[in-house]
């Protein structure tokens, strides 16, 4: 589905990625790991036209869109669930759900089916977002997502600064998110988590990939020379 070849990226003259090859297939979910700095959000962010890359370093369904705009990145079916949550604070969680649909593709997801994949969120749908525990407001800019109806769906640090067990809560609704081949990338900071919730891991370090391979083959020790340097 996704395709990523010779990737690098800059801030101004400062090189944050220095030639990433990435794959993802519909279905599958790949796990990005990596210390503070690696290069995991800044991945992303070209990915989703936040940032600029020659077309052909991307390619979704084997048509350039590096460089495109956010905007039409969108259209085609690639979402982001950003680091912090992103929510637009002067809004209700449900009308910050419905800016998810935006885009105006078909497809599945529409407010009843967030709603029953996060309850919590429709007896808090009236409920201005900021008023949500950090718990709630990953499940809203999760679900703010997925109402674009996304093929590939890239979650950024989804459990930083969350509880263990409310971590698990959002995790344990994967196999529901990823019904109808929806491909998911998820950067995260847990290894065992990161493991234990994907297919495939990419192991990034000073931007560029130091490991990857299954994550049911990989071992600890493999990881940890590929994320420590050592």
């Amino acid at each position: 589905m996704l395709t990523v070849h010779n990737l690098e990226a800059f801030y101004g003259d400062f090189q944050a990625l220095f030639g990433i090859d990435f794959e993802i297939a519909a279905g599958e979910t790949v796990a990005i790991i990596g210390a503070n700095g690696a290069g995991k959000s800044t991945f992303l962010k070209t990915i989703c036209g936040l940032m600029r890359t020659p077309a052909d370093t991307v390619r979704f369904d084997g048509a350039p869109i590096g460089g495109a705009d956010a905007s039409e990145i969108v259209k085609r079916g690639i979402a982001l669930v950003p680091e912090g949550r992103r929510l637009f604070r002067s809004l209700s969680v449900e009308e910050n759900l419905r800016i998810g649909g935006f885009a105006g593709r078909s497809g599945a997801w529409t407010l009843d089916r967030v709603y029953g994949l996060f309850p919590i969120l429709e007896d808090k749908r009236k409920a201005p977002a900021p008023s949500l525990s950090g718990g709630q407001q990953q499940m809203v800019a999760i679900g703010r997502a997925l109402m674009s109806n996304p093929r590939l769906l890239m979650c950024d640090e989804v459990s930083l600064g969350l509880a263990p067990i409310v971590v698990k809560d959002i995790y344990d609704a994967l196999p529901d998110i990823c019904t109808g081949g929806l491909a998911v990338i998820v950067v995260e900071q847990d290894i065992e988590t990161a493991l234990r919730v994907s297919d495939r891991v990419y192991c990034f370090m000073h931007g560029k990939v130091s490991l990857a391979g299954r994550s049911a083959e990989l071992s600890h020790e493999q990881i940890s020379a590929a994320y420590f340097g050592l």
